[in-house]
């Protein structure tokens, strides 16, 4: 499998995303589960048809571009809010990256590690692994390069990220990915209670570090990536349900500035698993 996504990341990014938006499409279509499940958040959340057709497309992207972006050539990104994340480095107490699965999240570690990781302050990335082992292998070693490493969801993985840090390094982690049981509180999100992790408000309560929101949006036709930074909007509360809401109407505000590259396919109100 190694051998044909490495085949793939020669591809043009254009030539991969034209691929993945029809097969963005045939999996909405063939996949009645998978439909039914994009259109109830989509309306649940009041966004109409003109956002959630090209989320269908872009959808189907996301998993294209992959080779490209895990093996190829590095691809163009362009920077918009680049002065938040210097500000944020500069107090020297490590930064907190926040993004939602909102266009390609993949890029923004990267575009950071490039930049910055390489040199001065390495980030550590929170993901969650592949339950096949020969998926798993292949996608950490894909991810992991200068200045940028991943790490699990489980415990030892959330020890990591706090001593990167206490360091003054960087952690990035999806705080609309649904945790597991014990690690999250029930609190509203896009117009229904889901179960949002507690862990990206405890990282910078317990290290003082900074919260810089992110996304990598997607430019048409195949021109690259733009990645946005921000400032976290005020100040975390210190009760647990109260900061993973204050976490959750910021990922819904940058949701609702490009929806239609939102994966409003993911399963963000399902229960959440036993284990770590």
């Amino acid at each position: 499998m190694a051998f044909f996504f490495k085949v793939f990341s020669f591809m043009p990014l254009a030539l991969a995303h034209a691929l993945g938006w029809t097969a963005g499409w045939l999996v909405f279509i063939a996949s009645g589960v998978y439909r039914r499940r994009f259109l109830a958040n989509t309306r649940q959340a009041g966004i109409g048809w003109r956002y959630w057709l090209g989320a269908v497309g872009e959808a189907g992207k996301l998993v294209a571009e992959l080779p490209r972006l895990w093996f190829g050539r590095p691809v163009r990104v362009l920077w918009e809010g680049a002065q938040h994340v210097d500000a944020a480095l500069a107090r020297g107490r490590g930064v907190v990256f926040l993004t939602p699965h909102l266009g390609c999240f993949e890029i923004t570690a990267q575009a950071y590690a490039r930049r910055y990781g390489q040199t001065q302050y390495p980030i550590t990335v929170l993901f969650r692994p592949p339950r096949q082992h020969w998926l798993r292998s292949l996608v950490t070693n894909a991810r992991n390069r200068p200045g940028l490493q991943t790490t699990p969801t489980t415990l030892a993985g959330v020890k990591q990220m706090i001593k990167a840090l206490k360091r003054g390094e960087c952690v990035g982690l999806l705080p609309d990915q649904v945790p597991p049981k014990g690690l999250g509180v029930w609190v509203p999100f896009l117009g229904r209670d889901a179960y949002t992790m507690t862990l990206s408000a405890r990282l910078a309560q317990q290290t003082g570090a900074a919260i810089v929101l992110t996304w990598g949006e997607r430019l048409s036709w195949g021109r690259g990536y733009r990645v946005h930074f921000e400032p976290l909007a005020a100040g975390l509360p210190a009760a647990a349900d109260q900061a993973a809401e204050h976490v959750n109407r910021e990922m819904e505000r940058m949701i609702r500035l490009c929806p239609q590259q939102y994966l409003w396919g993911y399963a963000r109100y399902k229960q959440p698993r036993q284990e770590l």
